[in-house]
């Protein structure tokens, strides 16, 4: 199957209702760590980047297309490492601690002075890191639906769905098994995701891009509460974008959020899941310029 990872945008646009008056420009580049691995990125624009987003785990920086059209602004979409085009981690720790030295090596390169960082999930809490250690990187941090509150019971779905098969015998079993666990996402949607975070490999089989995480098929602990300590030292504007149907960040979340950084806002998009950048791109994207404009 032949892939082009930048073929697809114009379908991206056209499914959420976006214009589109042609290719934009939009490149992948790679820093190299100074141990030798290289984290890979997507670069959107011919300008120094005002917004940088940070995927979930098990996804790449692809899931962010449809929201960095509607913001038509440049930006950097960052591959985690062991995601997307980065290298994997011999330890295969991808911890947000772990994470975050690595992101924040790559950003001075690509992404020096930016207005704005955007994490989900696993991104989210990386970016937590990010922000309350290198705070010059992130003079404006939106965490999207996950907290250091976020547990293995919370995450349940998730990682039903990154602790499946690793290997797949054709392109139509990996797309249905994500269909299945994607019920508030589009087919097309969810095909184009496939396609950027999955590989065919020489027999004809299917495995996906990401490091398996073998972690998390042997019950590691998830437990991500010292981060707390971090929310409360970030002195950045902070707002959580929390899912309408997402049960990943609980009421009790938010306030022990608010307790630790007294000036966090929060927003809920409706209809979305815990991928809200799948699910609602285009208004997520508006909350985000919203933030920023502020």
């Amino acid at each position: 199957m032949t892939y082009d990872e930048f073929g697809l945008l114009d379908e991206n646009a056209r499914e959420a209702g976006l214009p589109w008056s042609g290719q934009p420009a939009v490149r992948r580049e790679s820093v190299a760590l100074p141990d030798g691995r290289r984290i890979s990125a997507l670069v959107w624009g011919d300008e120094a980047a005002d917004v940088v987003l940070v995927h979930g785990g098990a996804q790449n920086a692809h899931t962010w297309d449809t929201v960095a059209l509607a913001l038509g602004r440049p930006l950097v979409a960052v591959d985690l490492p062991g995601h997307g085009h980065s290298d994997w981690r011999d330890d295969h720790d991808y911890s947000p601690a772990s994470n975050a030295d690595d992101v924040a090596f790559a950003l001075r390169e690509l992404a020096p002075s930016p207005r704005l960082v955007v994490g989900m999930s696993l991104g989210g809490l990386t970016a937590i890191r990010v922000t309350a250690r290198y705070p010059e990187l992130a003079p404006r941090l939106v965490v999207v639906d996950v907290t250091p509150g976020t547990d293995h019971a919370k995450a349940e779905p998730i990682i039903a769905f990154v602790s499946g098969p690793e290997r797949f015998a054709s392109f139509d079993e990996i797309l249905q098994r994500t269909i299945q666990y994607n019920p508030t996402r589009s087919e097309a949607s969810l095909r184009r995701g496939v396609l950027h975070n999955a590989k065919e490999n020489d027999d004809g089989s299917w495995t996906w891009r990401y490091d398996p995480m073998r972690g998390w098929k042997q019950g590691a602990d998830l437990s991500f509460t010292p981060l707390w300590d971090d929310v409360a030292r970030i002195t950045a504007p902070l707002l959580l974008v929390r899912g309408g149907l997402s049960g990943v960040v609980s009421d009790e979340d938010v306030a022990e959020l608010r307790r630790r950084n007294p000036g966090a806002e929060v927003a809920v998009v409706d209809g979305a899941g815990h991928s809200i950048q799948g699910d609602r791109p285009v208004e997520l994207a508006a909350v985000l310029d919203e933030f920023l404009q502020r």
